[in-house]
């Protein structure tokens, strides 16, 4: 009897001890759901709204359907280089022309020639009839346009079988080591332009410089110098309407001089800009460069 009563106090006593425990189960996974839960809501609040907006419109838009907003919607601030704008605009592009498969189209960079019948305009039709000036008449313009410095002598004009040669002195033009002009030279180049820009002939405007050294931050050589003050005189030319198309520039430093360098008035003679005004026989492309004669 001892004994079965024994037994059954222990049958109860682990009953009871089992029954304290179970509860930790439900408990354990009741965290364990809310956890997951709570993972899957941060997970759903993260996720870019617009990116799914841009799927949802690129879709309706690539099976035809309507789509239901045309602006995409925007979830926070759009990272740069991301390619978001990219896509934006194409699904935009797709729905506002209703055919998707336009935007597979080559868009032409150059506008289609125009037609034979449509009118042209008079700055069309007076370049059409542009053509080169004759040497005779490109060397009177010349003369006249640049008079009073061909009288001064720092202006000298010169006339070849293929071309007209202004030689123009560096000192009335740039100040020591300097490729800005000055302003009367700029206005004098400005007179020339102004007579050669209703005519296709190709300018060469070439820059020399004496055998002197410089060594600037802007200038490191001669080389340099040379080309930046060829260029400057280029650029007033172009200002006045000269076709670019038609200029050359070309630096020759100290390597073309037309006088010895060991004299001051050497020196001078050597720092000079040349413009070159190549007749209607010399093709635009032409830049070859003959050997200068020396003057006694």
């Amino acid at each position: 009897m001892n004994e079965r009563r024994n037994g059954r106090t222990r049958q109860r006593l682990e009953e009871e001890h089992s029954g304290h425990g179970a509860w930790a189960i439900s408990y354990g996974d009741l965290i364990t759901l809310l956890l997951a839960f709570f993972v899957v809501m941060y997970a759903v609040s993260s996720v870019n709204a617009g990116k799914y907006r841009v799927l949802s419109d690129s879709l309706n838009a690539a099976f035809r359907g309507t789509p239901t907003r045309m602006d995409p919607l925007q979830a926070g601030e759009k990272q740069r280089g991301s390619g978001a704008d990219i896509k934006v605009s194409i699904v935009q592009q797709g729905m506002l022309s209703g055919q998707p498969r336009d935007m597979l189209q080559v868009i032409p960079l150059h506008p289609p020639p125009k037609d034979a019948s449509s009118p042209i305009s008079a700055a069309e039709e007076a370049a059409l009839k542009a053509s080169p000036a004759p040497l005779e008449k490109v060397q009177g313009l010349v003369e006249q346009a640049l008079g009073s410095l061909i009288n001064q002598n720092l202006v000298t004009v010169r006339r070849t079988n293929r071309a007209v040669e202004v030689e123009i002195r560096a000192d009335i033009l740039f100040s020591s080591g300097s490729a800005t002009l000055a302003p009367q030279a700029g206005d004098a180049i400005r007179q020339l332009a102004l007579a050669l820009r209703g005519y296709t002939n190709p300018l060469r405007v070439e820059g020399h410089t004496d055998n002197v050294p410089i060594n600037t931050a802007a200038f490191p050589s001669n080389w340099e110098l040379s080309a930046a003050r060829a260029a400057s005189v280029v650029h007033v030319i172009a200002g006045e309407g000269v076709n670019p198309a038609l200029l050359a520039v070309l630096g020759f430093a100290d390597n073309r001089p037309l006088k010895p360098n060991d004299t001051v008035e050497g020196r001078n003679a050597n720092r000079r800009v040349l413009i070159v005004i190549l007749g209607a026989d010399a093709a635009s492309t032409d830049v070859a460069v003959a050997a200068p004669t020396r003057q006694p």
